[in-house]
């Protein structure tokens, strides 16, 4: 038994989507929140700087005692893991868009993924697509703009809906039967892209095995917390804490952290 937090990070709010995951598989775990808001997107930075960024709130995270890190960003996952897990002792959970389930059903052979261009132009990303989607139309499209409006608190702004319209044309010209979330910020899009897609588009994103590796993980390591206790869960940003604590319905307190 491990009584210690699990640390999260993100270039944002939007890994959020991705603690909603872990704490409902996980509810005896307590859990710090890292959103590096300041500094978001990840995905128009360079490998260097999201490397540096990486480490900056990974020592955070150990320094506050966490056992496992969950690196909460795609873009930050393709980039940096690598050199994440090579120079800390804890274990790591990374994230990478679900390409593999979707180019597997595709029953129109075409598929859209909507990520940053941090995570479609990464080594990681490019050898994922070449192993399970090679012989698959694959629709790519950068999500431009789509984590400022939402790290700006405005995700279902006019703004929005004009970005979403734009770049999911292509994608349902295409006949794409399944769009893939490159970026953990856009789970919160699900009603618009709802609204926009055909009926028949299922639409992946990678919380919930993300939240079962994190078990898994914890189980092999012997880290799991079996106290049946209320857990403290902790989240802090280094920019506008309105914005987190919408996306939490408000029921946790967001402490501005000047990081």
């Amino acid at each position: 038994m491990d009584t210690n937090p699990i640390g999260i990070f993100d270039s944002g709010v939007g890994g959020t989507s991705i603690w909603k995951e872990i704490h409902n598989l996980l509810p005896n775990e307590h859990t710090i929140y890292l959103a590096d808001s300041a500094n978001a997107p990840y995905g128009l930075k360079g490998k260097d700087a999201i490397i540096n960024l990486s480490i900056k709130n990974t020592e955070y995270l150990i320094n506050k005692g966490c056992k496992l890190i969950v690196v909460a960003c795609n873009t930050a996952t393709t980039n940096a893991i690598d050199f994440l897990r090579k120079t800390y002792h804890v274990p790591f959970i990374g994230i990478e868009p679900a390409i593999k389930p979707a180019a597997l059903n595709t029953k129109t052979n075409a598929i859209g993924i909507l990520a940053t261009k941090g995570t479609l132009s990464s080594a990681l990303f490019s050898k994922t697509s070449g192993l399970f989607a090679s012989n698959v139309n694959v629709i790519e499209q950068q999500g431009v703009g789509i984590v400022e409006l939402i790290e700006n608190g405005k995700l279902f702004s006019e703004e929005m809906q004009t970005l979403l319209d734009i770049y999911l044309k292509p994608m349902i010209d295409a006949n794409i039967d399944y769009l893939v979330l490159g970026c953990t910020h856009y789970p919160y899009l699900m009603p618009l892209l709802i609204d926009i897609l055909p009926n028949h588009v299922k639409i992946i994103d990678s919380g919930e095995a993300v939240a079962r590796q994190t078990k898994a993980v914890l189980e092999k390591h012997n880290l799991l917390n079996t106290e049946f206790l209320k857990t403290k869960n902790k989240f802090y940003t280094n920019s506008n804490p309105d914005v987190l604590a919408s996306l939490l319905n408000s029921k946790f307190a967001v402490q501005y952290l000047n990081f």
